[in-house]
């Protein structure tokens, strides 16, 4: 499917830095619970199906890509707010995107 070029610019993606990340115990499927840190935008928060790859400790400090303009989800007792971006390997695991460089969080992926 085609979409038009002002459909993509409905997204919001942004670098984001994580600056906690906690095993999400109370999830149906294994996940973790991400603060992010958007700069201007402030911290929001994620859950992520990624612990076949990621320990939380390993988490801390990284920066990811995540769409920050979609409503807020409530999973179980926790409500994400962004959706990190992530690709699927040859496993079938998350590999969470991320910029080549450091920018500053909040940047616009476009």
């Amino acid at each position: 499917m085609t979409i038009a070029w002002p459909d993509f610019e409905k997204v919001d993606m942004r670098v984001g830095v994580i600056t906690d990340a906690q095993p999400f115990l109370e999830a149906r499927r294994p996940a973790l619970k991400l603060w992010i840190d958007f700069g201007p935008l402030g911290t929001k928060r994620s859950s992520a199906q990624i612990t076949e790859r990621y320990r939380p400790e390993d988490l801390v400090g990284r920066r990811i890509v995540a769409v920050v303009n979609f409503p807020p989800k409530q999973i179980g007792p926790f409500v994400s707010e962004v959706l990190v971006l992530g690709a699927y390997n040859e496993t079938n695991e998350v590999i969470l995107l991320r910029p080549d460089a450091d920018v500053a969080p909040g940047c616009r992926v476009g």
